[in-house]
């Protein structure tokens, strides 16, 4: 199996997961509790706190743990309109349902709501933003970058604009940390980091929020997470997210020059061996690792199906029953349902090979071949 599926998840790297076995073995006691069992326990999790707040460039107490990103964009998202009661909120067209359907939530509650459109290379633009800010606007939320396209967004320049404004700025950067070059700025308030998609464990994540920042938290308990994430903490999840993050930092040029040159070379190899091909986003600054390729007269859902058990990558609709939707940020960008019906998701690691490029392109042109002369 030749896996291109990075963006939806990572496999485990090996330094992680003994990191995440030696805490289970190791750390015993509860890290809310005052003999030594729970000290130790309190040491490992803050220890990791430093790591990762190394990584973002931020103070340590600015890193508060989740169970990943969902509640990380659920506690930014809410906790600040919670914090103000009422207002306006703005989000990119092209957010992770993780935002979109949690703003869909808060406009039900009597919040107001704008999307910023992007353009056909999926970029938002900052002036759109910017026209779209209220007196009453409290909240802006663009990710750092898109995880199907790979496209890269402008947020120090959102952000700017949002100080400007006195808004609260919240980037989602689920895709872009571990993958490429990324450290919270001043103009960032909140920033969400997701373990699972550079080589960590799932079920394990983390919210930067800016000393200051206007939030409140959305679950109630004891006083965790200085009281803004009750819950006992996954204390070996945090370990293994906080392993993930050293790796990074120590291998990230390699890791960018890795994954830029397969990507490269699929994409060569690719458009060798169907010329009508078109990248979407090719024209966007993207992350190293992604390619969204649209393959005309096709429905990419049936290339995902005849390669399954070989080659592992995603497509650009949701298939439910026989009938298919077309991703809502394809069609966002002005693709016509049956170019986002036709685009799939080719997602490269730092363990994939040139080789398995190669077959990748070979196994991916026999099957198109196959589709079309159905």
């Amino acid at each position: 199996m030749i896996y291109l599926d990075n963006n939806a998840t990572t496999a485990v790297d090996p330094e992680v997961s003994d990191a995440v076995f030696s805490s289970l073995r190791r750390d015993l006691g509860n890290p809310s509790s005052a003999h030594l069992p729970g000290r130790n326990v309190k040491a490992t999790i803050d220890q990791s706190r430093q790591v990762i707040s190394e990584m973002l460039g931020c103070a340590a107490e600015e890193i508060y743990f989740t169970s990943g990103g969902t509640e990380s964009n659920n506690l930014a998202l809410i906790g600040t309109a919670l914090a103000h009661g009422k207002g306006h909120i703005i989000i990119s067209a092209i957010e992770h349902p993780s935002v979109m359907n949690t703003c869909g939530h808060l406009e039900s509650l009597g919040f107001g709501l704008t999307l910023a459109p992007v353009d056909g290379s999926c970029v938002v633009d900052p002036a759109g933003v910017k026209n779209a800010i209220r007196k009453d606007t409290v909240l802006i939320s663009v990710m750092h970058s898109n995880n199907e396209t790979g496209a890269i967004q402008p947020v120090d320049e959102i952000g700017r604009i949002a100080r400007e404004h006195g808004v609260t700025f919240h980037t989602d950067a689920a895709q872009s940390v571990g993958k490429t070059d990324f450290s919270v700025t001043p103009v960032i308030d909140m920033a969400t980091v997701v373990s699972h998609k550079f080589y960590g464990p799932k079920g394990i994540g983390a919210l930067y929020i800016k000393n200051g920042a206007r939030i409140k938290p959305v679950l109630y308990g004891a006083g965790h997470e200085r009281g803004m994430r009750p819950g006992t903490e996954n204390v070996p999840g945090i370990a293994g997210l906080a392993k993930a993050c050293e790796i990074a930092m120590r291998d990230m040029k390699m890791r960018i020059s890795h994954t830029a040159h397969l990507s490269a070379l699929l994409s060569g190899l690719l458009r060798d061996a169907m010329p009508d091909i078109t990248l979407n986003a090719e024209n966007a600054p993207r992350l190293p690792n992604t390619l969204n390729i649209r393959v005309p007269d096709i429905a990419a859902y049936k290339l995902v199906e005849i390669l399954k058990d070989q080659v592992a990558f995603s497509a650009g609709s949701a298939c439910h029953a026989g009938s298919c939707s077309p991703s809502g940020v394809l069609k966002r960008m002005g693709l016509s349902d049956a170019d986002a019906v036709s685009s799939i998701r080719l997602s490269v690691g730092k363990d994939n090979t040139e080789e398995e490029m190669k077959n990748a392109a070979e196994l991916i042109a026999c099957a198109v071949k196959a589709l079309r002369n159905i």
